[in-house]
């Protein structure tokens, strides 16, 4: 078959799937004007299967993977991962620091303090963090440590000019731990791995948390696994294997000012 032939082949089989994806119509004029000089040295059947694969190419792009809805857009910045997960009956403890506060907590930077404060998610005390000098700041809750945990927590980026943030830390065990955090003064959203100093393992673009509204983090550490979401929009999605157990914290840096509430950990014990 000549080239005028393929082009007249190929101009009847044109249909709106084609309209659609104008990339891969440029894809199937490259294959015509390009892979043709070279037909008489390729068999029929090599020939006829570049065709369908971009055939097939273009209906993807048109309707959406198999799996996702007809002409699905993904999330700007959303990981599209299986969700990690622990066993139904596992254990939950809650922290709403209504009826108790931080004593038995360990402080390791920061000046940490319960506070009412109108508009809280639940009740009117929330626990916050207000001091400026230290480069991050880390509060342990009493229980775990866990090795596979799902943690939950509402945060409020109140003030700060070099950073305005609020994070969850994850198996916390001798000053080392991962921490996934948001920051209101920039448009990411990152975990890293601290000991002695700080690592970046993941992270995703974002619009910045408002200063001022509540926002909800939460991270699902299942094994080598740590997954982080954002306002229920699960954005991280990471392996590492350095650390499997600890116990679980809440962490600003530098001088944020950050109101945290509703603390919620479903974990295994273990160590």
């Amino acid at each position: 078959m000549n080239i005028t032939s393929k082009q007249q082949m190929l101009q009847k089989s044109e249909n709106p799937v084609y309209e659609s994806s104008a990339y891969l119509r440029g894809r199937l004029d490259h294959t015509v004007g390009s892979q043709c000089a070279s037909e008489h040295r390729m068999p029929r059947s090599k020939t006829l299967s570049r065709y369908v694969c971009v055939l097939t190419l273009s209906v993807y792009g048109c309707f959406g993977m198999p799996g996702m809805p007809g002409g699905y857009q993904p999330r700007p910045g959303a990981v599209y991962a299986a969700e990690r997960k622990i066993p139904e009956e596992t254990p939950v403890q809650h922290f709403d620091f209504e009826q108790q506060g931080i004593e038995n907590w360990q402080t390791i930077a920061g000046r940490w303090s319960v506070e009412e404060m109108s508009g809280a998610p639940s009740g009117k005390r929330v626990l916050v963090q207000r001091a400026a000098e230290h480069d991050f700041n880390v509060i342990v809750a009493p229980s775990g440590p866990y090795t596979d945990v799902d943690v939950s927590v509402r945060f409020k980026p109140i003030a700060g000019r070099e950073d305005a943030s609020g994070g969850l830390v994850v198996r916390f065990a001798a000053g080392r731990y991962y921490v996934v955090r948001a920051n209101a003064l920039e448009n990411n959203f990152r975990l890293y791995a601290y000991e002695r100093g700080r690592q970046q393992l993941a992270t995703a673009q974002v619009p910045p948390p408002a200063l001022g509204q509540w926002h909800t983090l939460r991270v699902l550490a299942v094994g080598d696994r740590i997954q982080g979401w954002l306002n229920g929009t699960l954005l991280l999605d990471h392996r590492d294997t350095r650390w499997h157990a600890g116990q679980v914290g809440l962490w600003t840096k530098a001088d944020s000012i950050t109101a945290f509430d509703d603390l919620t950990i479903r974990g295994i014990p273990g160590d």
